[in-house]
């Protein structure tokens, strides 16, 4: 009968990031594994600690069923001889599926022509007993980690090194060997509040049996506990814990059992800027920052500890140790880069290298200041900013990096544009400086927040739109899944501004125009501009199918014109609205336009109404009766009315477009031409057929 599997993997102490990673990534591959075992099963869970991984399989098969198929091989004629005799070929398709070849039929095969060879197959199932050691086997090697380690003398590799092993298959252990450990029915406990062996009777009791050995093996329930930790804490110290959800499923990933604990630091440290505070706490010590009613930021913080303990103010007086010496750093990083200036700083940056391949008049980011400046006075031109707003869009360019070259930042190196933000109030530049410091940097990531300001909006439009071109030119374009500079989040960054700022929506082609003059006045050549378009063009896809466009409207929308944005957007909405008999006959049309065109048949400068039959005469009537202009969706609308139309005309009519007397022949396609470029700025339509 059908029984849940449990299979533990214990080891030392898994990275919390790779942890995680994991427990989203391993229940789909477990699962296409026992798919490709024929095993049947009811779902499959992912628990895990730092110390274990553990794959739960609910109602999973006790043997394979029955296999009866039929594989199709190569055509008869290739699989014989002539003289009947098997080829090679033949040959290699009997072996490969297991079959003799006196058993090779030849039978016709659905949706293809003449004669192909079958291998008919009749496999018996096998027991679940007898397949799971080695799959399991098959499956711990497998999982696929950032980073795998090799230990004693052994060829195994895991994350970290092995310790125990756990199989059981209905209360029955699975007799498995794997990375020098056999298979038992005995995890282990906190390795300090329990830590002698466990012995889990089935995979139903696992959770619970674990957790009398203060082991929080669910993730969930790990989750649940420190938000239940960090209530409890504010409630002891009258703060509130500021989120952080990102921190959150980290920490649940850094022990077996969570305790929180709280401490405090020098409130003179709240004199430096809050980012600086936060960072010391949340990136380097994994604590949460609490903060008054107001939201204002207080001397007082939360964390976990991994187990209990005898004295937690132990455990508190060395957390706030180690915060203390990285705050007070902080404050001497600050209290040193305020004595600098923003044109020191820039100095600085002309000696580094922000790409060396760019070239000597090119590289360094002093270099790329130098192009930005020119880049965003450029566009700001074309966003119809007045003289002023230019001037400042350019001086917020010369200082956007300066603060690269501070001490802050070369500390806290995710300050960058935060910590210029801070230093440019602090040197008396305007507000609208500052924030285009700042903002310039966003956005951060996907649906992180985007630039407020014109300046801090074009400044990141010229930053991003600077390394990619820049890096295309040079031959560091992205290469499968491999994007070491980051282009394709540029790319998407550029063009969710884009989308965010209507007004701004027709700003790319002038943008990509001045990021290659500003790099060709520094000696870097742009061989390839289309791959570059192509390149953001799909990225742009890749935004609108994201957001809930069908990919095939996409895909016809773009094919028509990509560097509006909120144009393209707008085309493929308004394609979804297009029933199926209207893409249909319209795709007829354009293969019909397209069919003339390559054979090279002339059009007429106009349409002579007095050789038309009745049915062209009603088709041109209905399509002369529509307005020309309008919103996408009414001219898709207008599409529509005409369509029964031009059904009419093809199906009905008896209208032979391509008719031997060149003069009618001539006249039909030009008809059909205006009826087409109307409608045909909405989508490439040849991409729309069969689908509404």
């Amino acid at each position: 009968m059908p029984a849940d599997l449990l299979f533990e993997i214990g080891c030392e102490e898994i990275p919390a990031k790779m942890l995680a990673r994991q427990l989203v990534d391993v229940p789909a591959f477990v699962a296409a594994r026992l798919s490709a075992a024929r095993l049947e099963h009811k779902g499959v869970r992912v628990l895990g600690t730092p110390r274990r991984l553990a794959v739960v399989v609910k109602q999973l098969a006790d043997r394979q069923p029955d296999l009866h198929e039929e594989v199709v091989g190569p055509p008869v004629s290739a699989a014989f001889a002539p003289d009947g005799t098997l080829t090679k070929a033949g040959q290699g398709f009997a072996a490969k599926n297991g079959v003799a070849p006196e058993s090779l039929q030849k039978k016709e095969v659905a949706g293809k022509k003449g004669q192909y060879v079958v291998a008919v197959r009749d496999v018996t199932g096998q027991d679940a007993r007898a397949l799971l050691p080695g799959l399991l086997a098959e499956l711990a090697a497998s999982i696929a980690w950032p980073k795998s380690q090799r230990w004693g003398w052994g060829e195994t590799t895991f994350v970290r090194p092995v310790q125990w092993l756990v199989a059981i298959h209905g209360g029955e252990v699975v007799p498995l060997s794997w990375a020098g450990h056999t298979a038992g029915r005995h995890s282990r406990g906190h390795r300090f509040l329990s830590p002698g062996p466990v012995e889990i009777a089935s995979a139903e009791g696992y959770v619970e049996a674990l957790r009398a050995a203060h082991v929080v093996v669910d993730p969930e329930a790990r989750k649940d506990l420190v938000q239940a930790e960090l209530a409890r804490l504010e409630r002891e110290t009258g703060l509130k814990v500021r989120r952080d959800d990102t921190l959150l499923g980290e920490v649940i990933h850094l022990g077996e059992y969570p305790v929180g604990v709280a401490g405090e630091f020098d409130p003179a440290f709240l004199g430096i800027p809050e980012e600086i505070v936060v960072t010391s706490m949340r990136n380097h010590q994994r604590y949460f920052a609490m903060e008054q009613t107001d939201g204002t930021l207080a001397n007082r913080f939360a964390t976990m500890m991994a187990t209990v303990v005898k004295d937690p103010t132990v455990v508190t007086k060395g957390n706030q140790k180690v915060l203390a010496s990285r705050l007070t750093d902080g404050k001497f990083f600050v209290s040193e880069d305020r004595k600098k200036s923003f044109d020191a700083w820039n100095a600085k940056l002309d000696s580094v290298v922000f790409q060396a391949k760019l070239g000597d008049k090119a590289k360094t980011i002093g270099d790329k200041v130098r192009r930005l400046e020119k880049i965003a006075a450029a566009i700001a031109t074309f966003a119809s900013l007045d003289a002023p707003q230019i001037e400042l869009v350019k001086q917020a360019a010369r200082v956007c990096k300066a603060d690269l070259a501070s001490l802050a930042v070369g500390e806290f190196p995710e300050l960058q544009g935060v910590m210029g933000r801070h230093y440019a109030k602090d040197f008396g530049l305007s507000p609208e400086i500052a924030a285009a410091i700042d903002e310039h940097w966003w956005p951060k990531g996907q649906g992180a927040a985007l630039p407020i300001t014109p300046a801090g909006a074009l400044l990141a439009l010229a930053d991003r739109m600077d390394t990619i071109v820049g890096c295309f030119a040079v031959g560091l374009a992205p290469s499968g899944s491999a994007d070491p500079f980051g282009l394709r989040r540029a790319a998407i960054g550029v063009w969710q501004i884009l989308l965010s700022r209507p007004d701004w929506s027709q700003l790319w082609t002038p943008l990509f125009a001045s990021t290659r003059e500003a790099l060709s006045e520094q000696g870097v050549i742009v061989k390839d501009p289309g791959a570059i378009e192509e390149f953001f063009k799909g990225r742009l896809r890749g935004i609108l199918t994201d957001d809930g466009l069908p990919a095939q409207e996409v895909d016809a929308a773009l094919a028509q014109g990509f560097r509006d944005p909120v144009d393209a957007r707008e085309r493929a909405r308004a394609c979804t609205k297009l029933p199926r008999e209207a893409r249909e006959v319209f795709k007829r049309i354009a293969n019909i336009l397209d069919d003339a065109k390559a054979k090279n048949l002339p059009l007429a400068e106009t349409v002579d109404t007095g050789v038309f039959q009745d049915v062209e005469s009603r088709l041109w009537n209905a399509f002369s009766a529509e307005q020309a202009t309008g919103s996408y969706p009414e001219l898709i609308q207008s599409l529509v009315r005409i369509q029964p139309q031009v059904a009419a005309y093809f199906d009905k009519g008896g209208v032979m477009v391509m008719d031997p007397d060149p003069a009618l022949r001539t006249n039909r396609l030009t008809m059909l031409s205006a009826i087409f470029d109307r409608y045909v700025k909405i989508a490439d339509f040849r991409l729309l057929a069969g689908a509404a």
